[in-house]
């Protein structure tokens, strides 16, 4: 498959539904060999990896729970098999895009809700990104998923929130540090997206005509929305662009709106 991404390698952590799976499938379609990190649910990333195969891509499927002990030495004992066996050598483009969310109030979160917030959301595409390092070609890509939910309040995620936060923080400097290889660091920051994790909310008509009333663009996000912009984070136009967060939220929580 031809495309601005062909001889290019991509790891997509979260690869299997939702938006990394809309994540995958555009990398795949400019012609990324993408590795589909999934933690628990092998048919969902085996129909995200077919859907790429039958439009004439190629991936592979690697699994690791993320939060349990040696995952991460997982998704790159099997990255190192799939890069191998279709003659990848290195690694161009990673995104971090795996994750858990919370619906709990500072009065809610316990210290176990908290810490697996943080080892996931945090800690994971922090060592990822370490041990990715060493097979990151030079000029290569890495995006980090954040979220819209560190710039407005919401008191039911905070604990998520404060993860995202974190996980954005961690860009400048690794952007500074990797610079003089011509790797770029960036942050997408989705706001509501419909996917199937989402679903609790976004199939609530009273829900989702609040979102839309504080969003400039008027609609809930898809995931092809995110992907896009990651997909051109990962391509050769977004080569001069490191070191940011990108907010993919339709302009959500700008201000007020004035009536049309």
């Amino acid at each position: 498959m031809g495309g601005q991404l062909a001889g290019k390698s991509a790891l997509v952590t979260g690869g299997s539904r939702g938006i990394g799976r809309a994540v995958a499938l555009r990398l795949a379609a400019e012609g990324a060999l993408v590795a589909v990190h999934y933690g628990g649910n092998e048919a969902a990333a085996g129909e995200t990896v077919a859907r790429i195969v039958e439009a004439g891509g190629r991936a592979f499927g690697v699994r690791a729970r993320f939060g349990e002990a040696g995952a991460v030495d997982r998704v790159f004992e099997g990255l190192a098999r799939g890069l191998a066996e279709h003659g990848a050598k290195g690694l161009d483009i990673l995104v971090n895009n795996a994750g858990i969310s919370s619906g709990s109030s500072i009065g809610q979160v316990t210290e176990e809700e908290f810490a697996m917030l943080m080892a996931v959301n945090v800690s994971t595409p922090f060592f990822v990104v370490q041990r990715a390092l060493p097979l990151l070609n030079d000029g290569g890509r890495v995006i980090n998923m954040g979220s819209t939910a560190s710039r407005f309040a919401v008191s039911t995620q905070i604990g998520y929130t404060v993860s995202k936060a974190a996980l954005e923080a961690m860009g400048p400097s690794l952007a500074n540090e990797l610079g003089r290889r011509g790797i770029t660091v960036n942050t997408v920051a989705p706001g509501a997206v419909r996917t199937d994790l989402t679903a609790g909310y976004t199939a609530v008509p009273e829900i989702v005509a609040g979102l839309e009333a504080i969003t400039a663009l008027g609609r809930i996000g898809e995931p092809e929305d995110v992907a896009d912009v990651v997909g051109f984070l990962a391509g050769p136009q977004g080569r001069w662009v490191t070191g940011q967060t990108i907010d993919v939220s339709g302009g959500t929580w700008l201000g007020p709106i004035a009536a049309g």
